[in-house]
């Protein structure tokens, strides 16, 4: 889901064609490979900057003042010439509101044009370094070969985990089995 609530499909939708324009104009530039390090750390920089996310959000922003805040802060943090352009051009079309997603969207085609599958995990306690192998080891003898383990911690699940890849949904937390647990009992009663 990106700000605004616009639901985002990977290759498609604003933020996908947005993506996919950066992705063929570093590719064609011979620069992808700084490219997909740079939008990292543009990822890493809108997370955590809250003054940043404030401008991003702002709607009251005029185009020329947003797009000069943004070349200000891109090249006061030494961004790329391509991504410092590419995010004006964002801020020019008036899609700041959306550039987070747009970051999301960039990872997620480098992902999938470099063969790696994301899986969403959800666990109850952060996983151990040695957890985090022993999953990523389990998912490649289940066929997915190259995984990005992305983490969420959700104490509401108790222990176990979740994992999703795609529209694949592998639930093992101790909150569903007691939620199977007492539907049965509920048709045995």
């Amino acid at each position: 889901m990106a700000s605004g609530g616009t639901t985002i499909s990977h290759g498609g939708g604003l933020a996908g064609r947005y993506a996919s324009a950066l992705y063929a104009l570093a590719d064609e530039t011979h620069v992808l490979d700084d490219t997909v390090w740079q939008m990292e750390g543009l990822a890493q920089l809108i997370d955590t900057t809250p003054d940043f996310r404030r401008l991003l959000a702002s709607p009251l922003i005029d185009i020329k003042q947003g797009v000069a805040a943004v070349r200000a802060v891109l090249e006061g943090e030494r961004f790329s010439p391509t991504v410092t352009r590419f995010v004006c051009v964002v801020a020019a079309n008036r899609r700041l509101r959306d550039l987070r997603a747009i970051v999301t969207e960039f990872a997620a085609l480098v992902a999938q044009k470099r063969g790696v599958v994301n899986a969403h995990v959800s666990t109850a306690q952060p996983l151990s370094p040695v957890q985090r192998e022993q999953l990523r080891a389990r998912l490649i003898e289940a066929g997915y070969g190259r995984v990005n383990i992305e983490e969420h911690v959700d104490p509401g699940l108790l222990g176990g985990l979740v994992v999703r890849i795609g529209a694949r949904l592998f639930d093992s937390s101790i909150k569903s089995r007691l939620q199977r647990l007492q539907y049965v009992m509920k048709g045995t009663a």
